[in-house]
């Protein structure tokens, strides 16, 4: 499994908000929000929290996860 996210409409729902300003407002760099948004890092819970209070959204809003085998998302959590 692996954990998607609409981060990056979040953005743009945002008035296209770069990645750089959402770095700096959750206190990580430009490249660890690049790479959460193309699933290479997961985020720690912190930084998702972080995350999800900037867009005023819940954590399960903007993560999800992905079922490898069949590529859908599913929104079921453990």
């Amino acid at each position: 499994m692996k954990l998607g996210n609409f981060i990056r409409r979040c953005r743009f729902d945002m008035g296209e908000m770069s990645q750089e300003q959402l770095a700096k407002r959750v206190d990580v760099t430009r490249q660890t929000i690049l790479s959460v948004e193309k699933r290479k890092f997961v985020p720690s819970t912190l930084l998702a929290l972080k995350i999800a209070r900037v867009f005023d959204k819940k954590v399960d809003d903007i993560f999800y996860i992905i079922d490898e085998e069949s590529q859908d998302k599913t929104y079921q959590f453990f």
